[in-house]
Order: structure tokens, then C-alpha cells, then sequence
């Protein structure tokens, strides 16, 4: 049994897409640039967060398990 297809009564336009973009759309993006670029300019400020040392001996330790299985 055949399915029917749905026609469009009228042809779609090609004139131009009404589509508008909330604010935050554009905004956000914008602001992350601005961000990150002014950590480029600026690395002093970027300020590395001071982490659990427990947490980076793990991180350390499985860094050495990974190196010591690719060589």
C-alpha cells in the first residue's frame, strides 16, 4: 500500500528567510570572544586555581600509567 505525499498548495518563496535571532544569541558568542581575548592579551591576569594536591597526584599518576603504556 502506498503512502500519500503532502504538496504544498502554494510554491515555498524564495524571496528571503523571516527568521530573527533572540539577543542573547548574538550577544553571548560576542562576549565570550571579548573574554578570552582579553586573556590572551592580558595571561597575568588568568590566575591557574589553586587544585586538592591529593587530586593532582592522581592526575600525576595516571599521566605516568599512560606514558608508561605508550612506550
Amino acid at each position: 500500500m502506498s503512502a500519500r505525499t503532502y504538496t504544498r498548495p502554494h510554491p515555498a518563496t524564495t524571496g528571503g528567510i523571516e527568521s530573527r535571532l533572540p539577543w542573547w544569541a548574538l550577544a553571548l558568542p560576542a562576549l565570550a570572544f571579548v573574554a578570552l581575548l582579553l586573556l590572551i592579551l592580558n595571561p597575568s591576569d588568568a590566575q591557574a586555581a589553586g587544585g586538592d594536591p591529593a587530586i593532582t597526584h592522581v592526575f600525576e599518576r595516571i599521566q605516568q600509567a599512560v606514558l608508561h603504556q605508550a612506550s
